[in-house]
């Protein structure tokens, strides 16, 4: 078992920064990726960036040069650096780690409980 908590929403103007933090404790297994998505009111959950355990990261189209993934293995705790924000950005943003023990072993798959992060106009 693992649990997320996210740290480091709140309101911001447009073109602010915000930077987001995801601490985790209980049972992380070496191979995992970290990911932050988001949720808007009404919309679907999407994935903004993600890192995989060998330090590999990807972003959404949308987030693209604004916003930066990085994760301290030895703390277990996953960060997201939030830049040039926009209102569109506005929304529950959610930490998630999937992870497993072994190349061949069943995903292990945990939620934070989501920070919202609003952009004013």
């Amino acid at each position: 078992q693992a649990q997320l908590v996210e740290s480091g929403g709140g309101l911001v103007q447009t073109g602010g920064s915000l930077r987001l933090s995801c601490a985790a404790s209980g049972t992380i297994f070496p191979l995992n990726t970290w990911g932050w998505y988001r949720q808007a009111p009404g919309k679907e959950r999407e994935l903004v960036a993600s890192i995989s355990s060998g330090g590999s990261a990807t972003y959404a189209d949308s987030v693209k040069d604004r916003f930066t993934i990085s994760s301290d293995t030895a703390k277990n705790t996953v960060d997201l650096q939030n830049n040039s924000l926009q209102p569109e950005d506005t929304a529950v943003y959610f930490c998630n780690i999937n992870q497993r023990l072994s190349p061949i072993s069943r995903i292990y798959n945990y939620w934070g409980q989501g920070t919202q992060v609003t952009v004013s106009s």
